[in-house]
């Protein structure tokens, strides 16, 4: 771990000399980054803890169901990217936008809509964010017997989030994101690989086959939609990944960047299905389902145990140093700037940055608690996040759609969701996330329709499709 924190942290310490001034620089690299950091470090973010602890666990106990659960969010990602990144992208740079909620802003001609939108991140993101540290926790305490504890795994992996994040920001994290990208892959796919040898020399679809609990599909339907409803949006709605879409070089970046996040997430996603599923045949039984992995690294070769902790504690560091950088960048320029709008950029990037070390002990504490499954945890915040998502398809085509529509439809399905799952309340079997989009839904579109747009509404339009063309469009 040491080893590994000390090359990342060379690596981060290497670009602080390439910062330069301002809030495009420190959390977008100036819009320079290429094709291949692009897709990695889009892969990285995306891809975390919650992958090899959470979606194992999960396969453990719900086997190819999770496959469809995953797979539907992978085939949703791809094609929303395809549709929006073209357009992020080319907002991004008509508008000099810094963060996706001021998108919003711009759009709707209205501060409190991107205030509104990154409030809701805000409360959603720290528990997703505590996931990448609730992961580590629970691998080192199990690989370690006990010797380094949940508290101190939680601690370490905290702190190489921080460091990676503040020194040099974006330009850091996408560095770091890069070479943990790569060691994720190669580590799960020697992990596999020695699993199906070692644990199947029959193979491994005639030992399953024994097992039907294991290929059917044992989610009722309100459960499969209310997991995946979530995950369906989440290039939309979670900010992470969506501040990624206003970074790259030009267009062919941009472009490789989706094509290599799709080649990574399917490789990553049937991995990680076929650990959980051979956990519960080699060791069936496990009370803590996101035990299975911690157990398997018991199993296996102490080197290969090793790189593969590496690869989980990299996941789980780039999503979290993500997410931290983030909501820091949201939090200067759509929340302070909603009520100080003549703020300098310098004083805005103080107040950005000093939120770095909070969040980080912010996160930090919360996954201390242990709160619930790791990969149901995950899709609780995505499921307050998607309440984002008629004001985030209505501003790019919705030219009647208003800042009043948006902003109510933001803050009403973001408190119904938030209640019924705090309340555990699921009205006629359905999920909150299913009840909430349909209100924020309703309410977006009834409230638009009796409402003003902005004037600018058509500017905005017209201007994402200017800097589209010959780029994007014929």
């Amino acid at each position: 771990m040491v080893a590994w924190f000390a090359v990342c942290a060379a690596l981060s310490w290497k670009t602080r000399n390439q910062v330069g001034d301002g809030m495009t620089e420190y959390f977008l690299a100036n819009r320079t980054v290429g094709g291949f950091v692009s897709a990695m470090t889009y892969s990285a973010t995306t891809y975390s803890a919650f992958m090899m602890v959470g979606l194992v666990g999960l396969s453990y106990t719900s086997g190819v169901a999770v496959l469809g659960f995953e797979l539907t969010y992978l085939i949703g990602t791809v094609f929303l990217l395809t549709l929006f990144a073209p357009r992020y992208w080319a907002a991004g740079r008509a508008f000099n936008l810094v963060t996706p909620p001021e998108l919003l802003t711009v759009r709707y001609g209205s501060p409190l809509t991107g205030a509104a939108a990154s409030v809701l991140c805000l409360v959603m993101l720290i528990p997703y964010a505590s996931v990448q540290l609730m992961g580590m926790g629970y691998l080192v305490e199990i690989l370690s017997k006990g010797a380094f504890p949940f508290f101190w795994g939680t601690a370490v992996t905290a702190v190489a989030a921080f460091v990676f994040s503040w020194w040099a920001g974006l330009r850091s994290v996408a560095l770091t994101d890069a070479l943990q990208a790569v060691v994720m892959l190669a580590a799960s796919l020697l992990l596999a690989g020695w699993v199906y040898f070692t644990f199947f020399p029959q193979g491994a679809l005639p030992t399953l086959a024994g097992r039907p609990d294991m290929l059917s599909m044992k989610w009722p339907l309100p459960v499969f939609v209310g997991l995946t409803l979530p995950w369906a949006f989440f290039a939309l709605t979670n900010p992470q990944v969506v501040q990624r879409l206003y970074v790259s070089r030009n267009a062919a970046s941009l472009r490789k960047m989706i094509m290599g996040f799709s080649v990574f997430g399917l490789i990553y996603t049937v991995l990680c299905v076929f650990l959980g599923m051979s956990a519960s045949v080699v060791f069936p039984g496990v009370e803590k389902a996101d035990n299975a992995m911690p157990l398997i690294l018991a199993a296996v070769p102490a080197p290969l145990a090793l790189v593969v902790a590496i690869s989980i504690m990299a996941a789980a560091v780039s999503t979290l140093n993500s997410i931290i950088l983030t909501i820091s960048s949201m939090f200067g320029r759509d929340i302070v700037r909603a009520f100080v709008p003549d703020m300098d950029e310098q004083r805005e990037l103080r107040f950005c940055k000093a939120l770095i070390p909070l969040l980080t002990l912010a996160c930090f504490v919360f996954a201390q608690f242990r709160f619930g499954l790791i990969a149901v945890l995950s899709s609780m915040a995505s499921g307050g996040l998607l309440m984002q998502a008629p004001a985030i398809l209505g501003a790019f085509f919705w030219k009647r759609a208003t800042a009043a529509g948006a902003l109510s439809s933001i803050v009403a399905g973001g408190c119904v969701t938030g209640w019924m799952y705090a309340a555990g309340i699921k009205p006629l079997g359905q999920w909150p996330p299913v009840w909430g989009i349909l209100l924020s839904g309703a309410v977006f579109v009834s409230v638009s329709l009796v409402t003003k747009p902005s004037p600018k509404a058509g500017d905005f339009l017209a201007a994402v499709q200017h800097e589209m063309k010959g780029r994007f469009t014929d």
